[in-house]
């Protein structure tokens, strides 16, 4: 895994074996951000990396000068990991917080302009995420939020879904929030 662009390119992680995780893969993750680069200035951007897992787009959304990201995850392991590395590459730009991100999605109230949301493709609420999310105010106006999901899933349309990209077994939701 490595970091693909900003301040911190070409800097490799090398998260332990042991983690309970799917890393989103760096083919998929520069997809992503060659996307995201045409539909969002993440300079100076608050952004929220829900099921984060390994960092890796936390790692990549702080090396692109975010303002802040906030990395969630529910496994102490992750958590520690993310952290320990944050603090090795002195990204004081990037948070950690270990809870049930379920929980904090409904009980939140900060917004953010960009949410990346990659839960176990096995996750029984993975299809209402995204409806929490707008629904609870968690985009700012003109924000974007990202699903990451098995490319066999069915995913129920909502009125901000803008498009979805596929890359491989997983797809991409892209969701704006344009306001009331």
């Amino acid at each position: 895994m490595r970091i693909i662009g900003g301040k911190f390119k070409g800097i490799r992680i090398n998260p332990p074996g042991k983690l309970p995780v799917r890393p989103t893969t760096d083919r998929s993750k520069e997809a992503l951000f060659n996307v995201l680069e045409y539909k969002l200035n993440l300079s100076g951007a608050e952004a929220l990396d829900l099921f984060a897992g390994t960092g890796s787009v936390s790692f990549e959304l702080a090396s692109r000068g975010v303002e802040s990201v906030l990395a969630m995850d529910i496994h102490f392991n992750c958590v520690d990991y993310i952290r320990k590395t944050a603090r090795e590459l002195e990204m004081n730009n990037l948070q950690v917080r270990r809870g049930n991100v379920l929980k904090f999605i409904k009980s939140h109230n900060q917004a953010y302009d960009f949410i990346f949301v990659d839960p176990p493709y096995d996750l029984a609420e993975l299809a209402q995420i995204p409806e929490v999310i707008i629904s609870r105010g968690m985009l700012k106006e003109e924000g974007w939020l990202v699903l990451e999901y098995p490319t066999l899933r069915q995913i129920p349309d909502h009125p901000s879904l803008v498009e979805t990209r596929q890359y491989g077994g997983s797809s991409f939701n892209f969701y704006q929030y344009k306001g009331v």
